[in-house]
């Protein structure tokens, strides 16, 4: 018999009695096979299936690659990661509580890839068309109390089309079992708080009241970040006769005194703690929700302003996957790529396109990042799951989307779709504005103090003349363009009304396209594909897009710290890219290919090398073995060229490279790269952050082949082998190479530049997890790590 264990949702010292609310985590416990084929294999949530499928190359006759789209003769799966489609199956085996009957009992989601059927004992009981959304179900007349109950989930990822990236496939998000009472309950996301002037707060509450009595109550509090209770209150609630289910205004303009403002360095977070009360002042039901006090505000003179003052959004734009773990959202590596990401100065994320997990948002708030938090890609059936038609989605999308997010102080914008003007045959036969104004009617029905708009495709402007933005960016809040931020001056002449925000930017113009804004008027940017990603392939054997500045497994690229020098002037940055080959590549009329770069000095002697200093000071220094080769001014003035210094002829020599850079010719920093010896043994560098027994909770381990100095010596390539003892097992194997034929969900990885990783998943008894590495060409090596 399957056990599930229990959630506390807050702990509430409003009043003595207990509220009756019970969260019940069902991730544990499952049973998976594809294609309802073969044996069931056990597996816990989260799980993508897709991931673990083989690659499949593509065929005789198909192109090898993502590009003619337009001919239609791309290969069948380059987009979708080279991965077989199919479909998933689950189940699980739950008995529930007698002491649950006479309970209302909901079956929660958070997300299904793509698209599901849900049974119970042999019955249909829902499902979803669009798996990025959450949803739930009422399973109350349908379980049996104290008794074996079988819980079916069928996941199909295999309409044709229906997605232009890799997503994943099945459970791929939180599952749980929510039990409350049916007279008196909080609805699905009920809480929608708002701030005003950075120091008031308002409350609405959803909830049903089906009691007879007209003295039923609220319980509210606000717990500041320090834990300290702010304001506590009982609020008489309105009967409504006529209306069981009610939305109300609970409390206006509660006023925070010393009110602690959520920032980008200080995402300081409140709690609202809220209860609701029968008659005789007994708790019926309870939910809580973090909040934080900020304003926001958009103008054309400024961009953006947070707490009033100006700020640049500077991002990237990605999709919801999580490289070698798939699309199976993990908090842990969700949080070490936030973590990473503010290293190297950046504030924004766009969801593109698609709404990721919950958890991400969550993160995003505890760790100070500004989101375009998006609905959609294009409005067809093709581009949403392609069950059921558009039209037939965003009525039911919207409300769980915007309920779900609306509360979350970094949700800053929200974007309703993604290059839409290429489809001239969408419903109302105006490329969207029709259908954009009633979505955002509809949007604004459950928030109102964030604006709304649409990524705009670089290739379509007005369909009578292009010297016009679209029909569409007349209507959006924000004018969200795709590359085209060279329209903006224009635009901006025309219409002094417009915003601008460069939703998609080229890493291939990294640099041009930040330099070349007026950042003093523009919202920002968000750099495409900064990390690699599965799905989009521009040829196989590549797996997916290689063009980030972060490769898979998240080792940056040199050019990532072209991106640090700019997104983090404050920092001296100076850093070493040695151009190994020229990568020319379009993709959807932008230019997205990148100079083949590395940082290592282990080369050919005599070889003539050309190479780039990345920097933000104002000149550069570089000396091989100690001797001069010149110093260069950062061409600051130059848009298309600032803080890229350019050295051609160098002739390699064993070594050492350094650069110095200098500010007022005082040395700010250094980067220096060495000429490695043979690789002698493996290092293993486990991440510096506590590892919870829970179940659930990731443990990222890089491993590196290193010289006797110590140094990674990055033409190691040799096959390494796992192996795990204690309360954990291993999820995911990568090494950041997109065109490795190694599966990810596996016990072994061969190194790439000297490097692979390995990630462990916790069980649930806390213990001394140890990692065996063994190779044929080195010393095994054990890593002992705790779970707590």
């Amino acid at each position: 018999m399957k056990r599930t264990a229990l959630i506390a949702l807050c702990v509430f010292n409003i009043i003595s009695s207990s509220a009756q609310r019970c969260v019940q985590n069902l991730n544990f416990g499952w049973e998976f096979r594809l294609n309802d084929e073969g044996a069931w294999k056990k597996i816990d949530v989260p799980h993508d299936f897709q991931i673990e499928q083989p690659w499949v190359a593509p065929a005789a006759d198909e192109r090898p690659d993502n590009t003619d789209v337009a001919a239609n003769i791309k290969s069948r799966l380059s987009s979708r990661g080279f991965k077989e489609m199919g479909k998933g199956y689950y189940r699980l085996h739950y008995t529930p509580a007698e002491s649950m009957k006479g309970q209302r009992v909901m079956l929660d989601f958070e997300g299904i890839m793509y698209t599901a059927d849900v049974y119970l004992n042999m019955k249909h009981v829902g499902g979803t068309n669009y798996g990025y959304v959450g949803f739930e179900i009422d399973i109350t007349d349908d379980l049996k109390y104290g008794e074996d109950n079988l819980i079916e989930v069928v996941a199909d990822t295999r309409e044709p089309g229906n997605s232009r990236w890799y997503t994943g496939g099945g459970l791929i998000r939180n599952v749980s079992i929510v039990s409350t009472p049916k007279e008196l309950f909080f609805g699905r996301h009920p809480l929608y708080i708002t701030t005003r002037d950075n120091k008031y707060v308002s409350i609405s509450a959803d909830f049903t009241n089906r009691t007879k009595s007209a003295a039923t109550s609220i319980a509210l509090q606000i717990v500041s970040p320090e834990g300290e209770t702010v304001y506590n209150q009982t609020i008489a609630l309105k009967r409504h006769k006529m209306a069981r289910h009610q939305e109300e205004c609970i409390a206006t303009d509660i006023e925070i005194s010393n009110p602690k403002v959520w920032d980008l360095d200080t995402p300081y977070l409140y709690t609202v703690k809220a209860q609701l009360l029968r008659e005789d002042g007994t708790a019926a039901d309870e939910t809580c929700e973090t909040f934080g006090i900020r304003s926001i505000e958009f103008g054309s003179d400024f961009g953006l302003k947070l707490n009033g003052r100006k700020v640049l959004l500077k991002g990237y734009a990605n999709h919801h996957t999580l490289g070698a773990l798939g699309a199976a959202a993990y908090p842990k590596a969700i949080e070490k790529r936030i973590r990473l990401m503010k290293q190297f100065g950046m504030n924004h994320i766009r969801t593109s396109h698609n709404p990721y997990s919950r958890d991400f948002i969550r993160l995003c708030d505890k760790l100070g990042i500004l989101v375009v938090d998006e609905l959609y890609d294009k409005w067809t059936r093709q581009h949403t799951g392609g069950k059921v038609a558009f039209e037939e989605l965003w009525q039911h999308d919207i409300p769980e989307w915007v309920k779900r997010d609306r509360n979350s102080p970094s949700v800053i914008l929200w974007s309703l779709g993604n290059e839409l003007q290429q489809d001239p045959n969408m419903p109302y036969n105006d490329f969207g504005v029709t259908l954009y104004k009633l979505q955002k009617t509809l949007l604004q029905r459950y928030d109102s103090t964030r604006l709304v708009t649409v990524a705009m495709h670089p290739r379509y402007r007005n369909w009578d003349t292009d010297s016009l933005p679209h029909d569409l960016a007349m209507q959006t809040d924000i004018q969200a363009y795709n590359y085209r931020y060279m329209y903006f001056p224009g635009d901006g002449r025309r219409f002094p009304w417009m915003k601008f925000y460069q939703s998609e930017a080229s890493v291939s113009a990294m640099g041009p396209n930040f330099f070349e804004m007026n950042l003093d008027k523009v919202i920002g940017l968000a750099y495409w594909g900064a990390i690699d990603y599965l799905g989009e392939s521009q040829g196989w054997p590549a797996k997916g897009w290689t063009q980030g500045v972060f490769d898979i497994a998240l080792e940056p690229k040199p050019k990532a710290y072209l991106m640090k020098s700019f997104f983090k002037p404050e920092e001296p940055v100076v850093h070493i890219a040695v151009i190994d080959s020229k990568n020319e590549m379009m993709w959807n009329g932008v230019q997205t290919g990148n100079d083949g770069m590395s940082d290592h000095w282990c080369r050919k002697p005599g070889t003539e090398l050309s190479l780039i200093t990345y920097t933000n000071a104002d000149e550069v220094e570089l000396l091989l073995n100690g001797k001069s080769l010149g110093r260069k001014q950062n061409p600051k003035n130059d848009a298309k060229q600032r803080n890229q210094i350019r050295w051609n002829g160098i002739i390699y020599q064993e070594g050492r490279l350094e650069a110095v850079a200098y500010n007022h010719k005082k040395v700010v920093a250094r980067h220096r790269i060495e000429t490695t010896g043979k690789a002698v043994r493996l290092k293993a560098t486990p991440e510096d952050v506590s590892w919870k027994a829970d179940g659930q909770d990731l443990m990222h381990i890089r491993l590196e082949a290193i010289d006797s100095k110590g140094r990674r010596v990055p033409m190691a390539q040799d096959e390494l082998k796992f192996e795990v003892t204690g309360d954990a097992r291993i999820v995911a194997v990568t090494n950041g190479d997109m065109n490795s034929e190694e599966l990810n969900a596996t016990d072994h990885r061969r190194l790439y530049n000297g490097s692979a990783m390995v990630i462990l998943r916790a069980g649930k008894a806390p213990s001394k997890i140890v990692l065996k590495t063994s190779s044929d060409a080195f010393k095994t090596i054990k890593t002992e790590i705790a779970t707590l």
